[in-house]
């Protein structure tokens, strides 16, 4: 049961269970570390693509001079609805727009980041292209995406608790989307079609994912991204059951009380 539209859906309650639940765990660790890349440069304008509901623009807001302009966008309105309501330490602009389609000039930025959204891109490489569009000359994009499913354990362990609840067709979101496009090379080609021709930089971390408890973070999972979609695909009636089991597996993997996990990212760095 492959809906890929659902990939990309972050609605109704998801943007603020995302926010609350996810982002601490797995988003903030590597949003800090996105915003120091942008030390030391010269920058009038920064875009964010795929900003969601705003971890990195909070970062960018707070470790930037106030007279660089950040513009922070995503697909979905509903993420940034939420991050304005967590808002940041000045004024950033919020605009809902498609990668693919961005609503810029060329040259239009000195600066474009992107954490963990590239995967989602339909075509990566024409999307690239867009963002390459924009930037000026001597411009730099960084971007991140998850490495292997295998090398973040927390996703990985929810992922195989879901399929012994639903064994015929188990959701398979993280695997494909999140955790889909982590191959170098892979990568480097869709960065070459877009029309990049200097050097890439690939920077693997690993960083230390921390959660209040089990049930928490099977929350945060099966309601705060789309695999509720996937799994409420299936039977509406197992949302319930779905994070009950992976609540169960998350807490026999890492024990009662707080979790510690590792999570494992690419850090994609080139210049215009």
């Amino acid at each position: 049961m492959l809906n890929p539209a659902l990939d990309k859906q972050f609605a109704g309650s998801i943007p603020h269970l995302y926010q609350t639940h996810l982002v601490p765990v797995i988003f903030a660790p590597y949003a800090v570390d996105m915003a120091g890349r942008l030390r030391g440069r010269r920058l009038e304008r920064v875009l964010e693509v795929a900003a969601g509901t705003g971890v990195v623009t909070r970062a960018l807001a707070a470790s930037l001079p106030p007279e660089v302009a950040i513009v922070a966008t995503d697909l979905n309105q509903a993420m940034l609805d939420e991050a304005g309501k967590v808002g940041t330490s000045r004024p950033v602009a919020w605009q809902q727009a498609d990668v693919a389609q961005l609503p810029f000039g060329d040259g239009a930025f000195d600066a474009v980041v992107c954490q963990f959204g590239v995967m989602f891109f339909a075509d990566k490489a024409q999307s690239l292209g867009e963002i390459r569009r924009v930037l000026k000359a001597g411009g730099v994009l960084i971007f991140s995406v998850w490495d292997q499913l295998a090398d973040n354990e927390f996703t990985d362990c929810v992922t195989d608790a879901l399929a012994t609840l639903f064994p015929d067709d188990p959701p398979r979101f993280m695997a494909r989307t999140p955790h889909g496009y982590h191959d170098r090379q892979r990568i480097e080609d869709d960065i070459r079609q877009a029309g990049f021709t200097a050097p890439i930089h690939f920077e693997t971390r690993a960083e230390r994912g921390r959660a209040e408890s089990a049930e928490a973070l099977a929350l945060a999972f099966c309601q705060g991204t789309p695999l509720r979609n996937e799994i409420e695909a299936r039977d509406p009636a197992k949302l319930e059951a779905a994070m009950r089991v992976s609540a169960e597996a998350l807490q026999a993997r890492f024990g009662a009380g707080p979790l510690d996990g590792k999570i494992q990212a690419h850090v994609v760095t080139v210049e215009h």
